[in-house]
């Protein structure tokens, strides 16, 4: 079988020790949406998609046209960048996501806001140094609007918790799952604890799954806090995250990219 990843980082802990587990019997290249102005004349067999940038959605929407099967889509991958359409989405599907409100722009919205309790404020577009704040009154509002005075913005109530989000990641069926200090907690964001996956409350796994089926996604993370007794809510979904460190979680990588691979092979057949 022939698989390609398109990403900038091929070395990246997940895609390095799942291409060492293929290249012994298959061939695996590589894609740098940076390097590229289109997609090769002869597709590989399925590709892996690590990478968010609009140059790699646009090469995997090329493939993806050549007929070339592409782990997560791009439709699903830009999805989740775009948390005004995951909220609706995920709320419109009866899953347990918080309510969200969209802003055209903080610097519009902060003028005129009634907070009638603390909120989260997250840019509308998620990417690498994006928004994420905590705002319990005005003067913490007015600070974010000078700072990021035209991000369109979602907010959403805050829900007490614990302080730890819930990362929970799959790979196929495949669940893992670790504890984060939250970066909304006092202290910031902490380090990633290891979590093992009985030690979830009842329903969670299936809870990731099935927000994988919503969102038409295979390699993909959930975020979630527990807000009393066990009950979920889930505050963000990612295609394609790292899982790093987690035992298991090439190998599933490496089966979902054969099976996906052969599954397009037969039906080109």
């Amino acid at each position: 079988m022939r698989i390609g990843l398109i990403t900038p980082d091929p070395g990246h802990t997940l895609l390095a020790a799942a291409t060492a587990l293929l290249a012994p019997e298959h061939t695996v290249g590589v894609l740098d949406p940076a390097a590229r102005d289109g997609a090769p004349a002869r597709p590989a067999d399925v590709y892996l998609l690590k990478s968010r940038t609009e140059r790699a959605l646009e090469l995997a929407r090329e493939l993806e046209q050549r007929g070339a099967a592409v782990v997560n889509s791009a439709a699903a991958t830009a999805l989740c960048q775009d948390r005004t359409r995951m909220a609706e989405l995920a709320l419109g599907a009866g899953l347990p996501f918080a309510e969200t409100r969209t802003h055209d722009s903080l610097s519009a919205w902060a003028p005129g806001a009634a907070l009638s309790g603390p909120v989260v404020v997250k840019s509308r577009r998620s990417r690498r140094g994006d928004l994420v704040a905590r705002v319990d009154d005005g003067t913490r509002l007015g600070r974010l609007a000078r700072d990021w005075p035209h991000e369109p913005v979602v907010v959403q109530e805050f829900a007490p918790n614990s302080g730890w989000d819930h990362k929970l990641w799959a790979i196929g069926d495949r669940v893992f799952c670790a504890l984060r200090r939250s970066e909304l907690s006092p202290g910031g964001r902490g380090p990633t604890r290891p979590l093992p996956l009985d030690e979830l409350p009842a329903g969670w796994a299936d809870l990731v799954r099935e927000t994988g089926a919503v969102f038409s996604l295979e390699v993909y993370g959930v975020d979630i806090i527990d807000v009393g007794g066990g009950k979920p809510l889930i505050v963000d979904v990612n295609a394609f995250p790292g899982i790093r460190g987690q035992a298991g979680a090439p190998e599933a990588l490496a089966a979902l990219a054969l099976r996906r691979a052969t599954g397009r092979t037969r039906a080109t057949r």
